[in-house]
């Protein structure tokens, strides 16, 4: 048989990676834990007791068990496939970010790669709606698309300012050796990073004030109107993926990494910068929250205003304080 150099570990510790920690399961069971803390905030805001600790996992469970329903005249292919797109781009970008930030692991251009697999989970919701032929599935998935078109923009100015910040590096492991100094939340540019990644999350999550894709007091489920069983529960569980990953995403960026290359290419751990990565998880995970039970929804055509012109200008003057901060040597820009 042919050599081809790869041991045994080589082939299993992706794979390790991706099923199991730090991937599918280690960000699922997260995942579902930070959105029990959602449910029973919400419930408390409302004066209700709210779920037990393990409801979301007991969902996920009942879902799994129930009988799946093709919608008649729907595509089933498209249909099917859409859920694992969502688990698969969820599950794909936690394992990126937490190998990045545990072992040091990447590849030029991965926050590209993570920029593009982000948008999977959206893209699924739209491919599900659109392929199940319900009226009310195909005005949830024409709002999802509207709403990507509107939150993509300000999204990837505001990544330009962090590649800016870090010397024009594209590898997530170089942004966070670029903070070793000097985190990127503490200047101008950083702050305003924050606004404009706090409004993206909540809309990629489809949290109010940017739930108009599911919408149940108007569509009644929206685009995942006709799903059931088994497609249910990935949609559901993809969701709770990403609230656990697009808040690391957001801390790694801004405020970097736990460990650091010092001489001789040793590795000095701060436990400062792990407190520092773990607030700002946990503040985002609030911010969410907070957001949620203090707004009404938005119209789709207001919500894209909104990031289009106010979110989108926060991000641009952020490209605009990073690039004269860098010009010019000023590191609170």
């Amino acid at each position: 048989m042919p050599d081809f150099g790869l041991t045994i570990q080589d082939t299993l510790y992706p794979v390790l990676w991706v099923l199991v920690f730090p991937g599918f399961l280690f960000t699922g069971i997260v995942g579902l834990v930070i959105t029990w803390i959602d449910r029973k905030v919400t419930a408390r805001v409302q004066y209700r007791v709210g779920p037990p600790w393990f409801q979301p996992f007991a969902d996920v469970v009942k879902l799994l068990g129930k009988e799946t329903i093709v919608p008649r005249g729907a595509s089933r292919l498209a249909f099917l496939g859409a859920p694992l797109v969502a688990v698969a781009g969820a599950t794909l970008v936690s394992t990126m970010l937490w190998v990045t930030l545990i072992w040091r692991e990447g590849f030029v251009g991965d926050i590209f790669v993570i920029l593009y697999l982000l948008v999977l989970p959206s893209l699924a919701i739209i491919m599900g709606g659109a392929a199940s032929r319900s009226p009310l599935a195909s005005v949830g998935a024409s709002r999802e698309m509207k709403l990507v078109l509107a939150y993509e923009l300000p999204f990837v100015i505001a990544l330009s300012a962090i590649i800016l910040k870090a010397g024009g590096a594209l590898r997530i492991e170089d942004i966070l050796a670029a903070q070793a100094a000097r985190p990127f939340i503490a200047s101008v540019s950083g702050v305003l990073v924050l606004l404009v990644l706090v409004m993206v999350i909540q809309a990629k999550l489809g949290l109010v004030p940017f739930d108009q894709a599911e919408a149940e007091t108007e569509l009644m489920g929206g685009a995942l109107i006709e799903y059931s069983g088994a497609p249910l529960a990935a949609f559901k569980l993809a969701k709770a993926m990403l609230y656990f990953a697009l808040p690391v995403l957001g801390a790694m960026l801004l405020v970097g990494g736990a460990s650091f290359a010092g001489k001789a290419d040793e590795v000095v751990v701060m436990p400062g910068r792990i407190a520092g990565l773990a607030g700002m998880v946990l503040g985002f995970i609030v911010l969410a929250v907070v957001i949620r039970n203090t707004n009404p929804r938005l119209r789709i055509e207001v919500a894209m205003r909104f990031f289009w012109r106010k979110v989108t200008v926060l991000a641009i003057l952020a490209v605009a304080a990073a690039a004269a901060g860098k010009a010019y040597g000023i590191a609170w820009l």
